[in-house]
């Protein structure tokens, strides 16, 4: 299945609340006017797309359908000049459009609330890394919740890859030390390390994250080389202010959305992209380990907003 055909099936509940809308809109309109695009507004934010992002997009389509079409043009050059935009909105800066994954080994550090699909992503990571030739090692550095550590075991075993892991309780710096110096001693390409997510208790958290920076750096001055926070696509416009916290803490330089499969709101990637100011690196498509995608913008602006003859 090419991506875009797996793209539309994972945000078909977002599709079907959107591309009936926008069907209704594009063909009921004759013209270009204000009342088409207040209509389009409407829909956008319905997506959960979000009001300052929507005003975004929507000043940004009104500025390029004036230069390509004015207001006599046929409303289908609105249609295809919104997946433009959209993919405009939702490309990473510059800075940013490569992991800095070439170093060896090259440390993830993955961060995100409990409950956010960050252990299952984990997974997927070191499956799609090591299906890439990749030797991953994993790291069990939530030690506050005692599950945590079995629950990536499991993953491991069934990954087929390491896991290093202290008792419940651990600290969790100590867990990422060992990790690294496990890593270079035994020539790892990839450590991947879990971390605690009790956002409600952001002193600790901040001061905890901090810590294993610190003990991280002590054996390689660059690591973490990527700090992955995992989001919960099925939270919508909260995953937003989640993240702006994860930011201010730890320094993010990647984020990963996960159960984009069977959400209505998957219009919220786009205000998470252009709000954060972060590459979107993956996005989680299913519940299968190899259901782990490569974000790509335009193609996700196709899948979202390109319309069928008929209401998806």
């Amino acid at each position: 299945m090419n991506l875009l055909k797996k793209l539309k099936d994972t945000l078909q509940a977002t599709r079907q609340k959107l591309g009936g809308q926008l069907l209704n809109i594009f063909s009921s309109h004759q013209k270009i006017d204000d009342e088409l695009f207040d209509e389009l507004e409407e829909a956008l934010i319905s997506a959960d797309v979000g009001l300052d992002t929507t005003q975004a997009i929507m000043s940004s389509l009104r500025e390029k359908v004036r230069k390509t079409a004015g207001t006599s043009g046929d409303p289908q050059i609105v249609k295809d000049l919104l997946v433009d935009v959209i993919a405009e909105i939702i490309t990473p800066p510059v800075s940013f459009e490569k992991p800095r994954l070439d170093h060896k080994p090259s440390v993830i550090l993955v961060v995100g609330v409990n409950g956010s699909g960050k252990t299952t992503t984990i997974a997927k990571l070191a499956d799609y890394y090591q299906r890439q030739e990749q030797r991953v090692l994993l790291a069990a550095a939530d030690t506050f919740r005692a599950a945590a550590a079995e629950q990536l075991l499991a993953w491991g075993d069934r990954v087929g890859v390491q896991v290093i892991r202290q008792q419940s309780g651990a600290d969790p710096a100590a867990v990422a030390f060992d990790a690294l110096q496990s890593a270079r001693a035994r020539q790892f390409d990839l450590l991947i390390i879990d971390t605690a997510g009790r956002l409600h208790n952001k002193t600790n958290l901040m001061q905890e994250l901090a810590k294993i920076t610190r003990v991280l750096k002590k054996q390689d001055p660059e690591a973490p080389h990527e700090v992955f926070l995992v989001l919960d696509g099925t939270t919508g416009q909260n995953a937003v202010q989640q993240a702006k916290v994860f930011q201010e803490i730890c320094g993010v330089t990647g984020i990963i959305i996960a159960k984009l499969d069977g959400t209505a709101k998957g219009g919220a990637v786009l205000a998470i992209c252009r709000e954060l100011h972060l590459p979107l690196r993956f996005i989680g498509t299913g519940e299968k380990l190899e259901d782990l995608e490569e974000f790509d913008p335009l193609t996700y602006a196709k899948a979202l907003f390109e319309i069928d003859e008929t209401p998806v």
